[in-house]
């Protein structure tokens, strides 16, 4: 519940401020391929098939080339956060992202890789997706938010919203 209405808020707030960004810069035209990075505040779930939740925010870093309107690879590191004995020491993963230029400055995408959680010293891989979109603010800056299931293993599963700015060089 806590991890939708995060969602909900953060794609209302990137909607809510495209007239911004549309007014605040002119489209510009980018070279590729072309390298971010960025940094986030993950809100991690970890929901195991019987007991409760456990939930708590940690740093996300990101990074990644861009090759053309639509596709690029991006790289995932995250940690922190504890929650009743559940500690996130690391997140680390590869992912190809899909992206769908909605308009000039607004951007969906969808991402889909392998990750590697460590939680309470408890160290799982996996196949990973996730969706999200991204807003230009400047000419190299932008806004974004996501939902990634990092892990969905047969006791548990592991998600994060993620919320945060990247800068494109």
């Amino acid at each position: 519940m806590k991890m939708t209405v995060l969602s909900l808020t953060s794609a209302a707030l990137l909607v809510g401020a495209g007239s911004f960004a549309a007014s605040a810069q002119a489209q510009e035209s980018f070279q590729y391929p072309q390298g971010y990075v960025g940094g986030d505040a993950m809100f991690w779930s970890l929901n195991p098939d019987r007991g409760d939740s456990r939930d708590d925010v940690g740093l996300r870093l990101r990074g990644g080339a861009q090759f053309n309107d639509y596709f690029a690879l991006e790289g995932h590191l995250g940690t922190g956060g504890s929650d009743r004995g559940a500690d996130l020491d690391h997140l680390a993963g590869a992912y190809a992202k899909g992206i769908l230029p909605v308009a000039p400055n607004f951007r969906l995408y969808g991402l889909a890789g392998f990750s590697e959680v460590e939680i309470s010293d408890n160290r799982e891989s996996g196949l990973s997706y996730g969706a999200g979109a991204e807003m230009d603010i400047a000419n190299n800056v932008s806004i974004g938010a996501d939902y990634m299931r990092y892990l969905d293993e047969s006791a548990y599963d592991f998600d994060a919203a993620s919320v945060g700015l990247r800068y494109r060089f």
